[in-house]
């Protein structure tokens, strides 16, 4: 008998269905951002980072354009197991034989080649507009700033990317999910919270006004807490993003679970969600002290996280995309990395009695309950893991490593 079968077996005594669960999380679309293959420098811009965004390290290999950041992403999905989608950011557009178009006058031709990207790998896409990295980010603020010809210009850039968003899911026959997120604050105590944000309020609603379908589009608003150079204050909170959501239909709350207090979690926020919207959507990240973007490990957040999703029967009402951008390490194996612990927690989450630990809470058993939640810290689920990778035909974890090894120096490290 093999050690899978030994493992399917032992779960089974608990009744647990190891092959419905490998079934159904290779079902399940997780989103793999662009953004980790070139520090989120992008297409459209050669200045540097802002928006309250920083990237950390220098590691050899970083992708120089469009080609070499396919070539990278296409070794990733190549090196992970499970149904992929693709987060692009607007920056991201692709500008050949001269061409350019500001971030208020892109195309849907000008991500024609991302269409082209998804397709070979029967992948959809997500969408961002970037309210950073451009001159026209005035004194910290976009959507919210006074200068009505800057808000104006970013309004004109969320309506590009309505039409964009619409034009993906055409194209891949998949839903887009658009999340604006915007690093609008300031460093210091502001004189006026509330004239900001009804700006902000007025600027979505002016996005969100022009005709898009529904079923091919889902918007979504991004809250965070504070980002380096506004620290003081966010035009953007949860508390807002979370009021938008709620009274604007068809909009999305998005949580990155990096975007709050340190002593806040996501895991425990997703059933507050899911009990008022009939959707919501995530960014997953790994925050050490704040919102940092460290490559997502099999944590227990991350599994805390997975296990509130697949417990608050939310497989088909959270859209899931990974978020972080490390230049610290090798960036393949920090997306690879990354993807293939989220995975492996939403298994971890669909091989758990669930349905026997809620009925231990609902009836009062805490003790029991105690004992089996740390009972299935132990279980085989190794085994269990190590069969999803070889039935999705990619290399295991002691494996993958090696392939990027090579990668590296058959690729990367001639980019210096």
């Amino acid at each position: 008998m093999s050690r899978y079968e030994e493992a399917k077996n032992r779960y089974g005594e608990i009744g647990v269905d190891t092959d419905a669960a490998m079934e159904i999380l290779k079902t399940l679309p997780v989103s793999l951002h662009c953004w980790q293959g070139d520090d989120v420098t992008g297409f459209d811009q050669r200045g540097p980072l802002t928006g309250g965004i920083q990237t950390t390290g220098n590691y050899p290999g970083k992708a120089r354009n469009f080609e070499e950041l396919f070539k990278d992403m296409g070794k990733v999905i190549e090196l992970t197991p499970g149904k992929k989608k693709l987060n692009v950011h607007a920056s991201y557009a692709i500008f050949e034989n001269g061409e350019f178009a500001d971030r208020d006058a892109i195309e849907p031709k000008h991500f024609k080649k991302w269409v082209e990207f998804a397709k070979k790998h029967n992948a959809g896409i997500d969408f961002n507009p970037t309210f950073f990295s451009h001159p026209k980010v005035k004194d910290g603020l976009t959507l919210s700033s006074p200068d009505e010809e800057i808000r104006r210009f970013w309004i004109d850039h969320g309506i590009a990317c309505l039409r964009i968003s619409e034009y993906f899911a055409k194209e891949t026959g998949v839903p887009c999910v658009m999340n604006i997120w915007i690093g609008d604050g300031l460093k210091d105590i502001p004189a006026d919270r509330l004239g900001p944000r009804k700006r902000y309020k007025d600027s979505l609603e002016q996005i969100l006004s022009k005709p898009y379908d529904k079923k091919l589009v889902k918007p979504c608003v991004e809250s965070k807490v504070f980002g380096i150079g506004v620290e003081s204050y966010t035009v953007g909170s949860a508390e807002f993003t979370l009021s938008f959501a709620a009274t604007h239909e068809g909009c999305m709350p998005l949580m990155d679970n990096g975007h709050y207090h340190p002593t806040e979690v996501v895991s425990d926020k997703i059933s507050a969600l899911l009990a008022y919207y009939p959707e919501i959507a995530l960014h997953i990240t790994r925050p050490v002290r704040w919102d940092s973007d460290h490559v997502v490990l099999f944590d227990d957040e991350t599994k805390e996280m997975a296990k509130e999703i697949v417990c608050s029967g939310g497989l088909s009402r959270v859209y899931m995309a990974l978020d972080y951008f490390d230049a610290s390490i090798n960036r393949i194996s920090s997306w690879v990395t990354g993807f293939r612990s989220w995975q492996k927690a939403l298994l971890y989450a669909l091989t758990l009695p669930n349905g026997d630990l809620k009925k231990l809470q609902d009836e009062g058993n805490f003790t029991k309950l105690m004992v089996m939640q740390e009972a299935m810290k132990t279980f085989p689920f190794s085994d269990i893991w190590e069969e999803y990778l070889i039935r999705e035909n990619v290399p295991t974890d002691t494996e993958y490593y090696d392939r990027i090894a090579n990668y590296e120096k058959e690729e990367l490290l001639k980019r210096r």
